[in-house]
């Protein structure tokens, strides 16, 4: 009775908010130049409250609206084989991100090779990363099983490191009686240049910048007969370089970051069963003793429900568990050597969750999260981590509109 209190006032306001935001919008896709050319775009408003700690934006104790996504996309089939698509995108995620206008992504797409048993080509540009089932549409708010994904793979706090990256795509399907696979390996530079992403390796901002080689990415997903199975595997590997400013207390160092995710789907009539599993190997080096050299194998994973019970609605339960340090589950370790609490070294979320399809291009969501640990939550929003509260509660909705 406790938490529902401390939720029930604020859960109304941004309820009738978030329904009257968007309870009159209508639109659909436009289709140009002979259906050559598509045109789509979406706007999603989520509104944020947090019991405690604060979550894209300032949620502790009122309500964060410092989440919001808008885009415009387009694609032009220029010729059978060659096809033109980009996407301008404003994503505004708390202290993260400020929702400037940007390239999300714009590639060539070439398929150099096309049969009834399946294909194969060469995408340029700027790529959307393969990244688990979900990143490459994860800005769309209808194709997430939530209004946030889960943040044990899906970090919101270190989206731009791997949200695109500019470079080469290889890509080949092969369909059969009982399915279809397909394998895509990328070669491409991650976007470093912000300050969030300084901000998501070092928990500040120092004067330096960050370079990125080549990040290599490969992907191999099974689909089966009528999307009702998806098996997917996906290996990144991160190589950023430090280059210390005039006045800087860090050296020149190196972080290494390689993920590898295991990915897993069945789909019923009326429910799906989604869960993934990540390992992810961490090297810090030469930054000098300000930031010490490390090495940890993290661990993250979890596992969702989806019931449809209506035509328009639908019902979400997941359990999601993130550890820095597989080795370190409980932070003990950590806290002992950095005197900070041990508990930002993990997340273990419970969420629940409810959408409702008004119609087909407006949908509303409602979630409520109770957390133990503190792991995923970002800096910006949190720059004292001894404020921090181990245990803590949040309530979301969202209203998102697409054409």
């Amino acid at each position: 009775m406790y938490v529902f209190s401390r939720f029930a006032r604020p859960s109304l306001r941004i309820g009738l908010l978030v329904a009257s935001f968007f309870s009159t919008l209508t639109a659909d896709a436009f289709d140009l130049a002979g259906g050559d050319l598509k045109v789509h775009g979406f706007v999603s408003q989520g509104l944020v409250h947090t019991t405690d700690n604060n979550f894209l934006g300032e949620s502790d104790g009122q309500v964060s609206h410092d989440f919001r996504e808008i885009g415009v996309n387009a694609s032009w089939r220029l010729v059978p084989d060659i096809q033109l698509s980009a996407e301008l995108l404003s994503h505004r995620a708390g202290g993260t991100d400020d929702g400037s206008v940007r390239l999300d992504y714009g590639l060539v797409d070439w398929t150099a090779l096309s049969s009834e048993h399946g294909r194969a080509g060469l995408r340029l540009g700027r790529l959307k990363t393969a990244y688990g089932l979900y990143n490459k549409t994860r800005d769309v708010a209808f194709t997430r099983p939530s209004i946030i994904l889960p943040q044990s793979i899906y970090f919101e706090r270190t989206r731009n490191l791997t949200v695109s990256a500019d470079g080469a795509e290889l890509y080949a399907e092969r369909y059969g009686e009982t399915g279809s696979l397909t394998a895509s390996f990328a070669l491409g530079e991650p976007k470093t240049q912000t300050e969030a992403a300084k901000v998501a390796l070092f928990l500040s901002s120092p004067p330096g910048e960050l370079e990125a080689r080549l990040a290599p990415d490969l992907q191999l997903l099974y689909e089966g007969a009528g999307n009702r199975y998806r098996l997917a595997f996906t290996a990144l590997q991160l190589d950023l370089s430090y280059r210390p400013g005039t006045v800087d207390r860090l050296r020149a160092g190196r972080f290494k970051l390689t993920p590898l995710i295991f990915s897993g789907q069945y789909n019923a009539e009326r429910w799906s069963l989604t869960g993934e599993y990540a390992i992810r190997r961490t090297s810090v080096s030469g930054f000098g003793p300000y930031f010490p050299d490390s090495h940890a194998v993290g661990q993250s994973y979890y596992l969702q429900a989806s019931y449809r019970f209506a035509p328009q609605w639908e019902v979400l339960l997941r359990y999601d568990a993130f550890y820095a340090d597989m080795h370190d589950r409980d932070g003990k370790a950590f806290a002992a050597a950095t005197r900070q609490p041990a508990f930002s070294r993990f997340a273990r979320d419970w969420t629940t969750g409810i959408r409702f399809d008004v119609t087909p291009e407006f949908m509303l969501r409602a979630e409520y999260h109770r957390v133990n640990g503190t792991g995923f939550l970002a800096a910006q929003d949190n720059p004292d981590v001894h404020t921090l509260r181990r245990r803590w509660d949040m309530v979301m909705f969202l209203a998102s509109f697409r054409f």
